[in-house]
């Protein structure tokens, strides 16, 4: 089955208002109407109504870094599914490994369940952020730890829910450090996930979800990342904040394939 390569831009903790302007807008002209990639970027929160001020008529989507589980209420300093949609969003990152393992207190596979389930409920599409630390590698842990973050993430999920969920594959000890996975150990990674998802939902909803790989992915490895069977995009970090980077992981994604019109973004 055909899936549309979705690429996404997580710009973290960076850059300045002018400056998300200025990368928003650059990039909202070099991808054009009818690319065959599909293309998010997710700005601080701060700054989320200014990038979407900026892509306004373009082709690229504008996404969340984070959200919380509830609705509205006694929640300070939380932002709701339902104000990320209001202000433009079409989709939201949850589970991402800084928030698992860096940002304190660390999330946990119930509390991304909630946030997962309450962004699909408002009408969010969501990036489900899953992968593995350096020592669970190590120890041969990396399948056993992919399903528990599966089985907890995608909990009670309702039906028909699964065409709004991307997985995003990120090894732990990839993200920032300047490792990338072998383009064969991305591919197993992302083959016993959609077995997995097999498993939870059906071969047909599995065949339909995209995956896609982080960690380090940059202009010189992109292409042969995005070419793996069962790798359905990137979600990039730091090769996101210059748009020459991005628009050249971007065109990467055209080679593969499944994209068939052409080699321009």
């Amino acid at each position: 089955m055909d899936r549309r390569l979705f690429v996404a831009g997580n710009w973290k903790m960076n850059l300045s208002a002018a400056q998300c302007t200025a990368l928003a807008s650059e990039l909202a002209t070099g991808v054009r109407s009818d690319c065959p990639v599909e293309v998010a970027v997710c700005p601080p929160s701060v700054y989320l109504s200014v990038v979407h001020t900026a892509l306004d008529g373009s082709a690229i989507r504008l996404g969340a870094q984070n959200v919380y589980c509830e609705s509205n209420g006694a929640f300070t300093g939380q932002i709701s599914p339902a104000m990320l949609l209001d202000i433009g969003c079409d989709y939201v990152i949850i589970g991402h490994s800084e928030t698992r393992h860096t940002i304190e207190p660390h999330e946990d596979d119930a509390l991304i369940n909630r946030k997962l389930l309450a962004s699909l409920a408002a009408g969010l599409k969501v990036i489900l952020c899953i992968g593995e630390t350096l020592d669970q590698r190590k120890r041969a842990q990396t399948e056993s730890v992919l399903d528990a973050q599966l089985t907890g993430g995608l909990a009670n999920l309702p039906a028909g829910s699964a065409e709004k969920i991307t997985i995003a594959y990120e090894p732990v000890w990839a993200i920032g450090t300047g490792q990338t996975a072998t383009t064969d150990q991305a591919q197993q990674a992302h083959a016993f996930v959609r077995t997995r998802l097999a498993e939870l939902f059906d071969s047909a909803a599995a065949n339909g979800i995209r995956i896609q790989y982080g960690g380090s992915v940059k202009p010189s490895n992109a292409a042969e990342l995005l070419a793996q069977p069962d790798v359905d995009g990137a979600l990039v970090g730091g090769a996101s904040l210059k748009a020459d980077d991005f628009l050249e992981i971007i065109k990467a994604g055209l080679q593969n394939p499944s994209q068939t019109s052409g080699t321009d973004v």
